[in-house]
């Protein structure tokens, strides 16, 4: 499994190997321009010893499971891949410093549905703010939404229960810097050593606390994957039927609407309305459907 990727070398880990041993490697010249990520399942040739100045090959990838990816924007159609076979995508999102951003979270939503992903909606910061309303928002997408935040003595509450979320799976952690992701990561893996730091409480700009994807193995068993603070989340790869695939109950209804049918509100003839309108299909499930492809077509906050 790849677990770091820097500057065309590539950090392995062996199976059946647990000591930490990692295998640096090369692409090999055969697998031409194909990416390789965070993830991967790779095999390797050469001298996988991981002694000092050695260096194998990476000779094949295997299918993917999962996709964590992205488009450097929204026209963009050229999808960029983040991460491979991950089981979980958790969406960090601070209740205040910085503020949530709702359309942000959507968009990471619809790339964990386009991917594979389970999503994971995280607050933190919940003693500095009230997750409520961003919870009551994104149940009825059926993501499972959970808070952290600090206890009067500094201890960081509601770490068992992401615990129970991440161990023995692999997952992605992905949010905006400043929200406590690699708090939360260097909690879970206290040998990891990734950075934190402050972010600028007037602006919400501040450095970033992460800044390259690198899998840490969890003691329990599984991988936390640490992505660098973002601002932006491109989704000009993303078509809406593929939005649409990630809602089997509305994936179905939504059988007898014309070809190439945007399913926003308003579209001419979309048979997701006529479903609503005869109580075959919850009104809130349609417009959480129309808020991520609302999201999906632009607009970060």
């Amino acid at each position: 499994m790849v677990v770091s990727v820097d500057r065309g070398r590539y950090g392995c880990v062996v199976d059946g190997v647990d000591d930490g041993m990692v295998v640096t490697a090369m692409r090999a010249r055969e697998l031409g321009r194909r990416a390789v990520v965070v993830g991967d399942r790779v095999s390797l040739v050469g001298d996988v010893t991981a002694a000092a100045g050695t260096l194998a090959r990476i000779v094949r990838v295997a299918p993917r499971a999962s996709v964590l990816r992205r488009s450097a924007d929204d026209i963009d159609p050229v999808e960029r891949v983040i991460v491979a076979n991950a089981d979980l995508l958790v969406v960090v999102t601070a209740l205040a410093d910085p503020p949530p951003r709702s359309r942000l979270i959507d968009r990471c939503l619809v790339a964990a549905y386009d991917g594979g992903l389970t999503p994971l909606l995280c607050l933190t910061k919940s003693d500095l703010g009230d997750g409520a309303a961003l919870t009551a928002a994104y149940r009825p997408l059926g993501v499972e939404v959970m808070t952290t935040g600090r206890a009067a003595d500094g201890s960081l509450v509601g770490l068992a229960q992401l615990r129970r979320w991440v161990d023995r799976r692999v997952s992605v952690f992905f949010g905006q810097s400043g929200v406590g992701k690699s708090t939360l990561v260097n909690a879970l893996v206290p040998d990891a050593d990734r950075a934190t730091g402050m972010v600028n409480v007037v602006t919400g700009r501040g450095r970033h606390t992460s800044s390259s994807v690198a899998a840490l193995r969890l003691p329990a068993g599984g991988w936390v994957v640490d992505t660098p603070g973002i601002r932006s989340f491109g989704l000009g790869h993303v078509t809406p039927a593929r939005v649409l695939a990630a809602f089997p109950d509305l994936a179905a209804a939504a059988d007898g609407c014309p070809p190439g049918c945007s399913h926003a509100l308003g579209a001419p003839r979309c048979a997701l309305d006529r479903e609503v309108t005869a109580g075959r299909v919850e009104p809130t499930r349609l417009d959480s459907l129309r808020r991520v492809l609302a999201a999906r077509d632009g607009g970060q906050d």
